[in-house]
């Protein structure tokens, strides 16, 4: 046991140290723990996002379209989301997410359909809730739209 004080060993440790046992991430969706179809980790998820913010702010807004710093970062914004709304909205992944073999899928592992694709892109464009993830590794935009990122 822990030196920790009795009245912090469940609290403090998280429910996994009071011995609960809550699964892989996934497990409660039906997905396998490895491999294809298992639950993208956060650091995939991270650099896809950071290969397609780069794209649509440095290649996009400010080489193809000339536009300042201090524009590019709003136009860059607004082609971030008009990008992530017809390629998740048709193939189910972003330029980044498919260098970073990863794709957005419906919870029954489908393509997602338009109208949660619009809502999980303006969520995603808010960041926070992109952020605020639970234990199946989904964030707000992803539970809004009942999809899950997936490994390819």
């Amino acid at each position: 046991m822990s030196k920790q004080r009795p009245w912090t060993q469940t609290w403090i440790g998280g429910v996994r140290s009071a011995g609960v046992d809550l699964g892989y991430p996934g497990q409660r969706l039906g997905l396998p723990e490895e491999g294809p179809d298992s639950v993208a980790g956060f650091g995939r998820r991270l650099a896809a996002l950071m290969i397609d913010w780069l794209i649509c702010t440095w290649a996009i807004a400010q080489g193809l379209l000339g536009m300042s710093s201090v524009d590019a970062a709003w136009v860059g914004l607004l082609v971030f989301a008009v990008e992530n709304v017809l390629l998740v909205g048709t193939i189910g992944m972003t330029f980044g997410m498919r260098l970073m073999n990863i794709r957005v899928a419906t919870l029954d592992r489908g393509r997602p359909r338009w109208v949660p694709t619009i809502a999980r892109t303006v969520l995603l464009c808010l960041a926070v809730p992109a952020v605020m993830l639970d234990r199946d590794r989904r964030g707000i935009h992803d539970r809004v739209s009942a999809t899950v990122v997936v490994r390819t």
